[in-house]
C-alpha cells in the first residue's frame, strides 16, 4: 500500500512554539472571536475564569497569560455561536443524529431549552421547565433509589456537586459514579494507603525548587500544556527530567514557550528529557520496582526519614531482593543499564517530584504501581520537603473538588455524620454504584434511572455499545448540559435533556450575580466567575436545575434547596458546616473564596503527617505479578494477541474532539486526516503479516467471550515496544470489557487491553 495513503506527517519541531500560537489563532476564529477573545485575558488568573480544560495548578505569582492551546479550544467551543435549538432536533430524528461523528454532534452547538424525548417521533420536543422537573421527579420516585444512578462529570463546581451528592443521598442511595472512576481513582486509593491522603503532596512552586521531575504514563502536550512551562523553567535552571513512557511525546523531548520571542524567533525550544525511557505498556510497576532495587543495593537511603517517618521497610527489602534482574527486564522493557541510568539519577536529586497521568492509573495492577511509586519516594524521603512529593496529575477542571464535597460512592464516615448533623437525615452507609457498577447495572437492567450532571458517560467508558444501547432500555434518563453528545441519543422511555449555564457565562440569580469555585490539582480552592451573555435566555445554573430536582423529588427535609439553588454563599456555608471533623481547611469558606487566589486545603502528608493506619508512611511490598491480563489472554486466544493502550490526540478534551477544517488530528504525533489509526511496531508488523498503511478490524480478546470489534483501523508503523499497540480515545473504547479493571480501584483498563487484527 502507498505510504501516500498513510496520514502521518513527522512532527520535527518543538512542541508549544508558532503551532501553539497557530492552533490558539484557529480555535479563536473557528467560532467567531467572541466571546472567546474577551474571556481569555481572565482565564486562571485571580477571581477570573477557571479553564474548563484541565486542573493544573494556576501560577501562584501574576502571570499575564496562563492559559494553552487546548484551553483556547475549550473556551472557544464552549462560547461557540451554533445553537442546538428545538427546531435543530424537530429536523432530525435521534436514529439520524447517531449517524453523525462525535465531533459533528459537537458542532451543533450550545442547548437552548430544555427538551423531552418522543418516541413517536423519535426527536427531542421543546418542553417548560416546570414540566421537566414534575416529570423527572415522578419518575425518580416511582423508581425508588436503587435503581437510580446519579453520575457527575468533574467540570462540575462544587456549588453543582455538594447539592448534587446531598440529592442521592437524600433520596436513599450512595450510587454517585463519577469521572474519578475512570481516571484516577486507583491514585486516590493506592496514595491514602500509603501516605494517608489521596491527593497530590505538590503545589506548583515545588518545581521552583525540584532537582528532578520524574514523570509517568502522561503527555502534558496534549493534555496539561501549562505544565511544559514548569517543566521548561525547572529545565533551565539546572532540574533533571526522567520520562517513562511506552510513546516518544514530542511535547517531553523539547518545547518552545509561545511567550519567550528568543524561542518563537529561533524555532528551537527547549530539551526538556535528560533521559527517555520507552517503558513497555504496563510495564511500570516492574521499571519502578528496578530502580528501588537499584537504590537499594547502593544504599542511597534517607535512613533517618526511614526510621521516624515510615513502617514496613523491612518486609519491603525482603520482596525487592526475590525480584530478579531478568523478570524486571522482561516485563518492563528496559535493561538493567537503563534502569541503573534512571536510579542515578534518582540518587543524585535531593529534591524529586514523580508526576503521572493515566498510563499509571488504567491497567489491571494501578494501586501495586502507585504503591510501588511510593515506595520509591520514600527511600530519599522525597515527600513532605520543598521541591518533592507525589503529583497525580488530574483531568477535569474540579474532577478532586466533587470529591472534597462528597461526590463518591464510598463515603466516609466523618461525611455522613456531618450531613446527618446539618440536615437532620440519616444518609445510607452501604457503598453504592461506581461508574463500572453503574455500566453493569444498565446492561443487566437493574439500574433503571440514570442522571447525569455533564460528561458524556457511555462514550467515555467501556463497552460503549453496549452500555449506549441499555440506556435506551431505562426508565428514565435526565442529562445536565451544555451541548449534545452520543449519550444523549440513547434516551429512557422518559429521556430529559436540560441545558446549563457555562463555565464562562453570567450566572445572574433574581438580579444577583453568583460565582462558583473549584480545586486544582495542588488542592487549591478558588472561585471562578462567568461574565459572558448566556447562549439562550432559557439556560439554568446547574446548582439551580440540581437544587430544583432535588426539592420537588423528596419529602420536605431540613435543607433549603431553594436558597442553595440561588444563593451559593448559602451552599458554600453549608459545605463548611458538613466538613466539619471530615475534610479541614474549609473554615470560613465564603472569606477565603473571595481571596484573590483562593486557599489552599491542609495536606497532611506534605507535613509529614501521616493519616494512615498505623500512623506513619507504609513501604507496601509488591512482588512482579505472575499473571496479568494479559497473559490470561494469550493463554486464551494465542500469541497473536496484542496490548492495547487507548490515548487523546492533542486537539481534544476527554471524549470532546475540536475538529480542524484542515483534517489536524494529532499535531505532535502527526496524524492528520483521521483518528481510526493504529501505532504498532515493525517487528509486530512483519511478524503477523500485516504492512504499514493496511486497514484492519480490531477485535477484542475480551475473558468474557463477548464479541467487540472496531473496523476500518488503519496501521501506522511506529516506534513501540514489543507487542504494543496504541490508538485513539474514544474510537477504540467499544473493545473494551467491563470485567477489564485496576484491583482494588475498578477503573477501567484502558491502558491493558486485549485484541487481534484481522484483513478487512
Amino acid at each position: 500500500m502507498s505510504k501516500k495513503t498513510i496520514p502521518i506527517r513527522a512532527y520535527d519541531k518543538p512542541a508549544g512554539g508558532f503551532g501553539s500560537l497557530h492552533g490558539t489563532a484557529k480555535a479563536l476564529t473557528s467560532n467567531g472571536p467572541y466571546p472567546a477573545l474577551a474571556t481569555l485575558p481572565r482565564l486562571n488568573q485571580p477571581q477570573g475564569v477557571d479553564c474548563p480544560g484541565c486542573a493544573y495548578p494556576d501560577s501562584p505569582s501574576s502571570k499575564s497569560v496562563d492559559f494553552c492551546e487546548q484551553g483556547a479550544w475549550a473556551i472557544a467551543h464552549e462560547g461557540s455561536k451554533a445553537r442546538a435549538t428545538p427546531a435543530y432536533f424537530a429536523e432530525h430524528t435521534l436514529g439520524a443524529l447517531r449517524g453523525k461523528e462525535n465531533w459533528e454532534l459537537e458542532a451543533a452547538g450550545r442547548l437552548t431549552a430544555p427538551m423531552l424525548y418522543d418516541a413517536a417521533s423519535d426527536t427531542y420536543r421543546e418542553t417548560s421547565w416546570e414540566q421537566a422537573f414534575a416529570l423527572a421527579s415522578e419518575r425518580l420516585r416511582a423508581l425508588g433509589p436503587q435503581r437510580t444512578v446519579f453520575y457527575t462529570s468533574g467540570r462540575s463546581s462544587n456549588e453543582a456537586a455538594f447539592p448534587y451528592q446531598l440529592f442521592a443521598r437524600a433520596f436513599g442511595t450512595n450510587n454517585l459514579p463519577d469521572s474519578s472512576n475512570y481516571c484516577h481513582e486507583s491514585s486516590g486509593q493506592a496514595l491514602t494507603m500509603s501516605i494517608g491522603v489521596g491527593k497530590s503532596t505538590v503545589t506548583r512552586e515545588d518545581f521552583e525548587h525540584a532537582e528532578a521531575i520524574f514523570s509517568f504514563g502522561h503527555n502534558p502536550a496534549s493534555n496539561h500544556p501549562r505544565m511544559l512551562g514548569d517543566l521548561r523553567e525547572a529545565k533551565k535552571r539546572g532540574c533533571k527530567i526522567v520520562i517513562f513512557n511506552p510513546m516518544f511525546e514530542r511535547g517531553l523531548e523539547e518545547f518552545a514557550d509561545p511567550q519567550s520571542p528568543t524561542e518563537l524567533l529561533s524555532g528551537h525550544g527547549t530539551k526538556l528529557a535528560d533521559a527517555y525511557f520507552q517503558v513497555r505498556v504496563g510495564g511500570d510497576l516492574a521499571a519502578i520496582t528496578g530502580i528501588a532495587k537499584a537504590v537499594l543495593e547502593r544504599d542511597a537511603l534517607d535512613r533517618a526519614f526511614i526510621a521516624e517517618h515510615t513502617d514496613g521497610f523491612d518486609a519491603f527489602v525482603a520482596v525487592m531482593q526475590q525480584q530478579s534482574w531478568a523478570d524486571i527486564e522482561q516485563a518492563s522493557g528496559l535493561t538493567r543499564a537503563q534502569l541503573n541510568e534512571a536510579a542515578d539519577y534518582y540518587i543524585a536529586s535531593n529534591a524529586t517530584i514523580s508526576a503521572w497521568c493515566m498510563g499509571l492509573t488504567q491497567n489491571e495492577f494501578a494501586i501495586e504501581t502507585l504503591q510501588m511509586l511510593v515506595n520509591l519516594t520514600l527511600l530519599r524521603g522525597n515527600v513532605g520537603k520543598p521541591g518533592a512529593g507525589l503529583m497525580p496529575v488530574r483531568g477535569h477542571s474540579n474532577v478532586q473538588g466533587d470529591r472534597t464535597v462528597g461526590i463518591t460512592n464510598k463515603p466516609k464516615a466523618e461525611w455522613l455524620a456531618g450531613l446527618e448533623r446539618v440536615f437532620g437525615f440519616t444518609p445510607p452507609a452501604q457503598p453504592g454504584l461506581d461508574a463500572v457498577g453503574a455500566i453493569k447495572g444498565l446492561i443487566d437492567g437493574s439500574v433503571q434511572g440514570f442522571v447525569g450532571l455533564g460528561g458524556n458517560f457511555a462514550v467515555a467508558g467501556p463497552d460503549s455499545p453496549r452500555v449506549l444501547e441499555a440506556l435506551g432500555r431505562t426508565e428514565l434518563t435526565v442529562h445536565i448540559a451544555t451541548k449534545l453528545n452520543r449519550t444523549h441519543l440513547y434516551p429512557g422511555r422518559l429521556g430529559l435533556l436540560l441545558p446549563c449555564l457555562g463555565r464562562t457565562e453570567l450566572d445572574d440569580q433574581s438580579g444577583d450575580a453568583q460565582f462558583v469555585s473549584v480545586e486544582d490539582t495542588a488542592s487549591v480552592v478558588h472561585s471562578s466567575t462567568g461574565r459572558n451573555r448566556p447562549a439562550s435566555d432559557l439556560l439554568r445554573s446547574e446548582p439551580y436545575i440540581v437544587s430544583e430536582l432535588a426539592r420537588r423529588t423528596l419529602p420536605p427535609l431540613n435543607i433549603d434547596w431553594q436558597g442553595m439553588g440561588g444563593n451559593y454563599d448559602l451552599t458554600r456555608k453549608l459545605i463548611e458546616q458538613v466538613a466539619q471533623g471530615a475534610v479541614s481547611g474549609f473554615e470560613n469558606y465564603n472569606e477565603k473564596i473571595r481571596q484573590q487566589r483562593g486557599f489552599r486545603l491542609p495536606n497532611t502528608a506534605g507535613e509529614r503527617i501521616w493519616k494512615t493506619a498505623t500512623g506513619k508512611a507504609r513501604f507496601i511490598a509488591h512482588a512482579l505479578p505472575a499473571e496479568t491480563i494479559m497473559s490470561r489472554a494469550r493463554a486464551q486466544y494465542g500469541d497473536r494477541v496484542l496490548c492495547l493502550a487507548t490515548i487523546r490526540a492533542h486537539r481534544q478534551y476527554n471524549t470532546t474532539v475540536y475538529r480542524d477544517p484542515k483534517g489536524e488530528v494529532d499535531r505532535y504525533r502527526g496524524v492528520h486526516g483521521s483518528r481510526k489509526v493504529l501505532f504498532i511496531g515493525p517487528d509486530v508488523l512483519r511478524r503477523l503479516g500485516f504492512s504499514d498503511g493496511e486497514l484492519v478490524t480490531v477485535r477484542a480478546a475480551a475473558p468474557d467471550g463477548i464479541e467487540r470489534k472496531v473496523e476500518g483501523i488503519r496501521l501506522i508503523e511506529y516506534a513501540l515496544q514489543g507487542d504494543d499497540v496504541i490508538g485513539y480515545f474514544p474510537e477504540l473504547t467499544p473493545l473494551i470489557s467491563p470485567e477489564l479493571v485496576a484491583r482494588g480501584s475498578n477503573t477501567p483498563a484502558f491502558k491493558q487491553v486485549p485484541v487481534l487484527l484481522e484483513k478487512a
